[in-house]
């Protein structure tokens, strides 16, 4: 049986495996989640992620997490906002701003996957996919 939403499986392994001190976690590969990955590093959230295949032969998308020390993380939460059951979409004048500038949002808009800055300084909206802090 697929996966009703991939973008929350993602989200939520992220934010278990963040709150176990994983060094890296696996995710099931796809476009979105790849794009997602790209702006989470972009951003500072990741160290970084890779393609990779686990052990039945599947793409999967491999994260690896940033810690500052050990008592600290660099994410401390991430939660999804638009699901398939209800979508988000904002214009550009009503974009977003997560606790008041120290965390992003990640928006899904036709210049591709970027954060709400980078959506505010181009003029355009999206979909609202996560905010991450």
């Amino acid at each position: 049986m697929g996966m009703t939403d991939p973008i929350a499986d993602m989200l939520t392994r992220i934010r278990n495996a963040n709150k176990a001190r994983f060094k890296s976690t696996l995710v099931h590969m796809s476009q979105i989640n790849m794009n997602i990955a790209k702006v989470l590093k972009k951003a500072g959230y990741i160290s970084g992620y890779d393609n990779v295949k686990d052990d039945k032969g599947y793409a999967m998308l491999k994260i690896t997490l940033k810690y500052p020390d050990a008592k600290h993380t660099v994410i401390t939460d991430i939660k999804r906002i638009s699901k398939p059951g209800r979508r988000v979409y904002v214009n550009a004048g009503n974009i977003p701003s997560v606790l008041n500038g120290y965390g992003i949002s990640v928006l899904s808009t036709s210049s591709g996957v970027i954060t709400d800055k980078e959506a505010r300084e181009m003029n355009i909206g999206g979909e609202v996919i996560c905010n991450v802090w």
